[in-house]
C-alpha cells in the first residue's frame, strides 16, 4: 500500500478540463460516503478548488486513483491521463506540503489554499474515510504549511491589488484604527480592498455604489468587522471629505471624481493628508489632482510595480521555503521508518518469546522425565540461541551475496559495534 497524489492543476489542465472535474461540497460528500464501502479505494482525501482537483490516497497503485477520478466524473481514462500528474510516497508526501504551504498555486503564496485542505480533510473524515496513517501525512503538512508561513516571507508581501491598497494605507497612516475609507464602486475589485482594510481594522468604510444593492451586498459582508455607511452615487464629491483613504473602480467611461472636488474636500478637512487610489482603467481621478498638497494618489500601473517587486520578494524566499519542505519531508519519513522498525521490532521479540517459551516447555518436561538438569539446560541454552540468530544469520547470508557488498559491509559494522559495546565493563556504582 503506496501513499499517492493524483491531479490536475493550472499548469497541466485547461479550464474546461478543471471545470468538469471540479467538485462541490454536497456532490463530494455523497461520493465519498460511498467510498467508504468499497474494497479498493476507501483511504483518501479530495482537494478541489478552481484551480486544481487532486485525489490523495493510500492505495496499491495510481492508476485505481486515475479511474476513480475519471469515472465519478464521466471523463475517458486515456484523456484525463493526458493531463494528471502522479506522485508515490515521499514525493506526494512533499507535493501536499507544497500545496497546503501555498508553493504550488497560481498566486504564490496565497493563504486559502491551507483552509481548502483542511475543510477537504474534514470532509473525508466525516465520510469515515480516512486511516490514522493518512491523516498523520496531512496534519503534518499542516505543520510544515504553518512553519512555511511563520519563518520565510513567502506569504508577506501584497501581490494583490486589494492587499496592496491597505498596505498602503498602512504606510501612508500610522494608525488604522482612526482611519475613513471610502470605496467608490462595489464591483471585486474594491470589494477586496474593503475586505483588507476592514481586517486590518479601520475605523469606518463608506460605499459609494450607483446600484444599492450591490452595496448592501458588500456592506452585509464586512459589517461585522468594521461601521458601514452607504453613500448614494450622486453625493460623491459633497462626501470626498470625510475619507481619509480613497479607492475608486467604476469602469465609467469619465472621470468620476474631479480635481476641484477633491481641492474643496481638502480645504474642508483642513489640508490632512488624503489616499487616494484609482484601480480604474480608464482612471477614475483626474490625475491633476496628484499635484495638490496633501494628496498621495496612486494608480494602477504604480501598485503593479509594488506587485512586481513584492512577486520578485516572494519568489526569493520561495527558495528558502522548498528547502524547509524538503527538510520536513525527510523528517516525516523518518518518523514513518522508525514506526515502521518498531512494529518489525516488535514482531521479532514476539517471535523470540514464543521460541523462548517452546523451548523452556520442552526443557522441564525432559527435567520432570528424569534427565540430567544440567545436560537439559546446555541443550536448552544451545537450541534457544540457535533459534533466536537463524534469522540475523539468514540476512547476513542473503547481503553477502548481493553484488553490491555495501549493505552487508554496513550490516557487519553495526553488529561489530554492538558487539564492542557489550565488551565495555559496567560502571561500578
Amino acid at each position: 500500500m503506496s501513499f499517492f497524489a493524483l491531479g490536475v492543476n493550472h499548469q497541466t489542465a485547461s479550464v474546461e478540463l478543471r471545470e468538469h472535474v471540479a467538485f462541490n461540497p454536497e456532490r463530494l460528500k455523497d461520493l465519498l460516503a460511498q467510498q467508504s464501502n468499497q474494497q479498493n479505494l476507501n483511504d483518501m482525501v479530495v482537494v478541489s478548488t478552481c484551480n486544481r482537483t487532486e485525489v490523495y490516497a493510500m492505495a496499491e497503485n495510481a492508476d485505481m486513483v486515475l479511474h476513480w477520478l475519471a469515472e465519478t466524473n464521466g471523463i475517458d481514462v486515456k484523456q484525463l491521463s493526458n493531463h494528471v500528474y502522479r506522485y508515490e510516497n515521499t514525493d506526494a508526501i512533499s507535493h501536499l506540503m507544497r500545496v497546503a504551504s501555498g508553493l504550488d498555486s497560481l498566486m504564490l503564496g496565497e493563504p486559502q489554499i491551507l483552509g481548502q485542505v483542511k475543510t477537504a480533510l474534514a470532509l473525508a473524515k466525516d465520510a469515515d474515510i480516512v486511516s490514522q496513517n493518512l491523516s498523520q501525512i496531512f496534519e503534518y503538512a499542516f505543520y510544515a504549511a504553518k512553519r512555511v508561513r511563520s519563518e520565510t516571507a513567502v506569504g508577506s508581501h501584497a501581490v494583490s491589488m486589494g492587499y496592496a491598497v491597505a498596505q498602503l494605507a498602512l504606510q501612508v497612516f500610522s494608525k488604522p484604527s482612526q482611519l475613513t475609507v471610502m470605496v467608490v464602486a462595489a464591483g471585486e475589485m474594491n470589494s477586496l480592498v474593503a475586505k483588507h482594510l476592514a481586517e486590518m481594522g479601520v475605523a469606518k468604510i463608506l460605499i459609494c455604489n450607483r446600484s444599492v444593492e450591490r452595496a448592501e451586498h458588500l456592506a452585509q459582508e464586512i459589517a461585522h468587522r468594521v461601521e458601514v455607511e452607504i453613500i448614494p452615487f450622486a453625493e460623491l464629491a459633497e462626501n470626498l471629505y470625510r475619507a481619509d483613504v480613497i479607492s475608486s473602480c467604476t469602469g465609467s467611461l469619465h472621470q468620476v471624481i474631479a480635481y476641484q472636488d477633491v481641492k474643496a474636500a481638502l480645504k474642508k478637512r483642513r489640508y490632512q493628508q488624503m489616499l487616494m487610489v484609482d484601480l480604474a482603467v480608464p482612471r477614475d481621478i483626474d490625475p491633476k489632482v496628484e499635484s495638490l498638497d496633501g494628496v498621495y494618489l496612486y494608480g494602477v500601473d504604480d501598485l503593479q510595480s509594488v506587485i512586481d517587486e513584492n512577486l520578485a520578494h516572494r519568489r526569493q524566499a520561495a527558495v528558502e521555503a522548498e528547502v524547509m519542505v524538503n527538510q520536513l519531508v525527510t523528517q516525516l519519513i523518518t518518523h514513518q521508518r522508525i514506526h515502521q522498525a518498531g512494529s518489525t521490532i516488535q514482531q521479532f521479540r514476539e517471535h523470540g518469546e514464543i521460541q523462548s517459551q517452546h523451548e523452556l516447555a520442552d526443557a522441564l518436561e525432559r527435567i520432570q522425565a528424569g534427565e540430567d538438569a544440567q545436560h537439559v539446560l546446555e541443550d536448552f541454552s544451545h537450541r534457544l540461541t540457535q533459534k533466536l540468530l537463524h534469522p540475523t544469520s539468514i540476512i547476513l547470508r542473503q547481503a553477502a551475496q548481493e553484488d553490491d557488498p555495501s549493505h552487508f559491509e554496513w550490516l557487519k559494522e553495526k553488529i561489530q559495534d554492538i558487539f564492542e559495546q557489550e565488551r565495555k565493563p559496567k560502571n561500578l556504582k
